[in-house]
């Protein structure tokens, strides 16, 4: 069996991962392109060591902050788990869904289109474009060169709603209000937790990859360290960049995949946790 647990930043999907596969002896797969990195654990809210309740992790901490990590990557190292563990129950979180996508559904690859031309095409068009693509992508309008190679790039969709594992689609959800709310406390506790000295170690080591120069949390970080924009005014770009993300991963799940969506319940979550194992038997 395999469950895929999705949904915005903050609506307790590692927490319920957790739970489920203690009740299921499942093991869990991460599908969060952030969490791939070492080192980026504060600002990706990455499950500790403790939190794991021993239950093995896969596809946490597999790359290097400097190397980059491509939605083929991904696709290829999570079929590989999935053949590995075919005969164990798979719990698979995360919020970037074009991974769980490319992975589980019939998505494949094609070289880079170097014959497309934009040149009649402002930032603007080839943002739009960008965001049709992938609604979870993060480049800034402005950075045209980037827009344009992302559109180039090799990814392509075939047969995009042939899904080739069998899977448990699993949404959590809650009020707007609610979410901006967990998020604007989430980035604080980040930083009481040290963010800034874990952006810090990076920038000093002059690292300037895509993880970090695309990454929430990390980017706003460097532009402080370059002394753009202050402290107080980099905290507030990371909740209004964090609220615009969810929105956007909100946009891409109800276009792109079948969820069952469950509305959290925060002062008792015993109670979400039932609703959603009561859903998966009944799926079983």
């Amino acid at each position: 069996m395999i469950i895929c647990i999705c949904g915005p930043t903050g609506v307790g999907k590692t927490k319920l991962s957790i739970k489920l596969a203690q009740k299921y002896k499942a093991i869990i797969i991460n599908a969060d392109a952030m969490q791939v990195y070492k080192g980026l654990d504060i600002g990706t809210a990455k499950i500790t060591e403790n939190e794991k309740e021993n239950i093995p992790h896969y596809l946490f901490d597999i790359k290097d902050v400097s190397q980059n990590y491509t939605v083929y990557d991904y696709q290829q190292d999570l079929r590989t788990l999935l053949k590995k563990y075919a005969q164990k129950n798979i719990i698979i979180v995360g919020g970037t869904g074009l991974y769980i996508k490319a992975g589980l559904y019939d998505y494949r690859f094609y070289p880079q289109k170097e014959n497309l031309n934009f040149t009649n095409l402002t930032n603007e068009d080839l943002y739009e474009l960008c965001l049709k693509k992938d609604p979870n992508m993060n480049i800034h309008l402005n950075n045209r060169r980037r827009l344009e190679n992302f559109l180039k790039r090799d990814q392509e969709e075939f047969n995009k709603d042939k899904l080739l594992y069998p899977a448990i689609f699993i949404g959590l959800t809650t009020s707007r209000e609610n979410l901006y709310d967990k998020i604007n406390t989430r980035v604080e506790e980040m930083f009481s937790q040290g963010l800034l000295e874990e952006a810090k170690y990076f920038y000093d080591k002059k690292i300037y990859s895509k993880a970090l120069l695309t990454g929430i949390g990390y980017k706003e970080l460097y532009l402080y360290f370059d002394h753009k924009i202050s402290l107080e005014e980099a905290k507030e770009l990371i909740k209004k960049n964090s609220r615009h993300y969810a929105k956007r991963q909100y946009t891409w799940f109800n276009n792109q995949m079948n969820l069952k969506w469950f509305d959290v319940n925060f002062t008792n979550f015993e109670q979400t946790i039932k609703e959603v194992e009561e859903y998966i038997n009944s799926k079983c």
